[in-house]
Formats: C-alpha cells, structure tokens, sequence
C-alpha cells in the first residue's frame, strides 16, 4: 500500500503557489505525485441565488469544506481512492462532475488557506510557504480574474480591497508560522524548487 507524503503549499493570493505546484510536480514521475487544489472545496451554495453567491467572502476559512478535505486527506492515506469535487468560479458553483485521485507517493494540496485550520494542517508531512511581495500578488491577481474569471477591472478592485487584503491581513499571512519552509518569490526561486525536488527524488521510486 502507498502511503502519500503530503506536502501543503499556502501563500496569498498571487504569490507562486501554484507555479511552485506545478514545478514539483513536473519535475516527478506522472504516476508519482497528485496535486489537490484547496480552491476545489469551496463550498457548495446551489440554492442561493447568482447575484447572493457573488457576495460570499470566499477569501475566509469559513467558505471552504475544510471537513471534507481533511476527510480525503484521511482516506488517501488509508489508501483509498477520493473524488475532489471541482469548483466554477465563473458561476461560483461546483461542477457536477468530481476528480478521481488515488493514491501517489507525493500529494500536493495548494492553496491560500491551507495551513489555517488544524485538521487540514495536521494532516501534512511538509508546509510550504511561498512569500512574495504585494504589489507583485495584486498584479498577478488583478491579471487572473479579468482574463480567466471573466471580471472587470472595478470587480476586482473592489473585491481586493473588500475582502482579499483584509482576509490575508487576519488568516493568510499569519498563517507563515505553521511553514517548515519559505520561499520566497515563489516559482522563479531556483535554488529552492531545486532543494526540495532534489529531496522528493531521493524518496520516490523512480
């Protein structure tokens, strides 16, 4: 039976942290690591209507299934197999259809709130915290949502400042703390990306 190294990745929103996922990932065998995006498990609202949906603060803990996640992450160490369900943010709905992940030597689960709540953060081996400046986060952010999301430059400035800054102030953050390691600059930090690839080679079956 496989039993998964978890590694969680958190930074706030912009920072790299999918591109550090990514890097990894790439960098190992395909049948060796899966990547679990914490976005995912934004909870589910279908009885709310459209115009309400866009009003929920989903840069707080509380929009997230944290249970759930911490749940998969439980089974996928047993060895068993989960379906991750997978979220719209255009429609801010999850999709009908769920991801089949089973389990691999390296489980990769990225996200801004990762490291927040304890039954998630318990249940990783290594906590990554990708540490970028500011300014650099709001342009990547700013860039994401008005060309994947379908968001307007004033959509994505009023959110910023309604609840993305605030809720990294009080949760993202401060969160640093619970970080084995930090990189800093995120995907364009070498040196890093190439220590802990360098590890993960040494402990996964090639």
């Amino acid at each position: 039976m496989i039993t998964p190294l978890f590694i969680g990745i958190a930074g706030g929103t912009g920072s790299g942290k999918s591109t550090v996922a990514a890097n990894i990932a790439a960098a190992l065998p395909e049948s060796a690591v899966s990547v679990i995006d914490h976005d995912a498990y934004y909870k589910d609202l279908p009885d709310m209507p459209f115009e309400e949906r866009q009003l929920v603060n989903y840069d707080h803990p509380d929009s997230l299934d944290n249970a759930l996640l911490a749940t998969h992450l439980r089974a996928l160490k047993r060895g068993e197999t989960v379906d991750v369900p997978q979220y719209d943010f255009v429609t801010y709905s999850r999709h009908g259809e769920s991801r089949r992940v089973s389990p691999t030597p390296v489980i990769i689960v990225e996200g801004i709130l990762t490291f927040v709540e304890r039954e998630v953060r318990e249940a990783l081996d290594v906590k990554i915290f990708v540490d970028t400046d500011a300014d650099i986060r709001v342009f990547r952010r700013i860039r994401r949502d008005m060309e994947k999301r379908g968001r307007t430059f004033q959509q994505v400035r009023e959110h910023y400042y309604t609840t993305v800054r605030p809720m990294h102030l009080q949760f993202v953050e401060p969160s640093k703390r619970w970080a084995d390691l930090i990189i800093p600059e995120g995907g364009n930090n070498r040196v890093a990306l190439d220590l802990i690839i360098g590890r993960l080679r040494s402990v996964v079956p090639s």
